[in-house]
């Protein structure tokens, strides 16, 4: 029985996952009703709604990928965060991609330490597949940490590798309201059943709403809300539902040339339902940063777009 009470909230909450898409994708339709009826020209004359329709600029860019594309970053930084943790200290972190049309594919590496102690390396490195079109970006993630060996999915508690699964939407480039929804579907993500001493999946999911706003002179702030819907590996399995996340990214970039860049990034990011659970947790703790609820961070790289 409450397996099935489990399962069925599960299911509740990707149903509100899907309708909260849905809202988000219906969003540029809706800017799109504003063009309907007769719009007047700089010349004083008058169009009709579905002329004008045609170049509404919330819709212009849901193009088709053509072509080879690539793209490529890497960054020196003070610390690794990722979903409102704290998950190593200075590192240097690289990706690259390569796509044509929309499939695409990625490589993503982190080398660096676990603390500012700098008593433990910790090497990380991520493979993507995906496709975009339309707006929807899914692809399929494994992450390979070093403790383990390759493509080893054993359901460990802690450490070890994982595969997740990720649906992103992004309203459009002039409107970049972004939806993600990723679930880990093997691998290490699992707790102890106290009852029966067993491991149980996690299915660990993080659902993640967000905007980045373009100021001019290549500045950019990116805002982010990210929760947790139930017992998940990014909470230690110590809580079901969470406010996981509150991150703010400002960003500025500087054009060498056609094709490279150099940027500069500070990153702010609080965890709420850390902070709840154990106000202690906004204390600075130098060697044993995992701890912490409010984490920073300074990064600075090269691009070739």
């Amino acid at each position: 029985m409450h397996s099935k009470q489990v399962n069925g909230y599960r299911l509740t909450v990707i149903a509100k996952v899907v309708a909260l898409t849905l809202c988000v994708g219906a969003l540029p339709f809706l800017f799109s009703r504003a063009y309907a009826g007769e719009v007047t020209t700089e010349n004083g004359e008058t169009t009709e709604g579905k002329e004008a329709k045609a170049e509404n600029p919330w819709l212009d860019d849901y193009k088709k990928h053509i072509g080879f594309t690539y793209s490529a970053e890497a960054r020196l930084q003070t610390a690794y965060l990722y979903r409102g943790s704290y998950s190593g200290g200075p590192n240097i972190q690289a990706e690259a991609y390569v796509g044509y049309g929309g499939l695409y594919a990625g490589c993503w590496w982190n080398v660096g330490v676990t603390n500012w102690a700098f008593d433990e390396f910790q090497p990380e490195v991520d493979f993507l597949l995906g496709f975009k079109r339309w707006g929807l970006d899914v692809s399929l993630l494994y992450v390979h940490n070093f403790d383990r060996a390759l493509f080893d999915l054993t359901n460990y508690q802690s450490g070890g590798n994982s595969l997740e699964v990720r649906a992103r939407y992004t309203v459009s480039s002039k409107l970049p309201l972004s939806i993600l929804w990723g679930t880990r579907v093997a691998g290490a993500d699992g707790y102890l059943n106290p009852e029966t001493g067993e491991m149980v999946r996690a299915w660990s999911s993080y659902l993640e709403l967000s905007y980045t706003h373009h100021f001019p002179y290549d500045l950019s702030l990116y805002g982010g809300i990210g929760i947790t819907p139930w017992k998940s590996r990014f909470t230690r399995f110590q809580r079901d539902f969470a406010f996981q996340v509150i991150e703010l990214r400002l960003r500025k970039d500087w054009t060498v040339s056609r094709l490279c860049g150099l940027m500069l990034q500070a990153t702010f990011l609080l965890n709420p339902s850390g902070i709840a659970a154990d106000p202690s947790t906004v204390q600075w703790h130098s060697f044993d940063p995992g701890r912490q609820t409010i984490n920073t961070n300074l990064a600075f790289g090269v691009y070739l777009r």
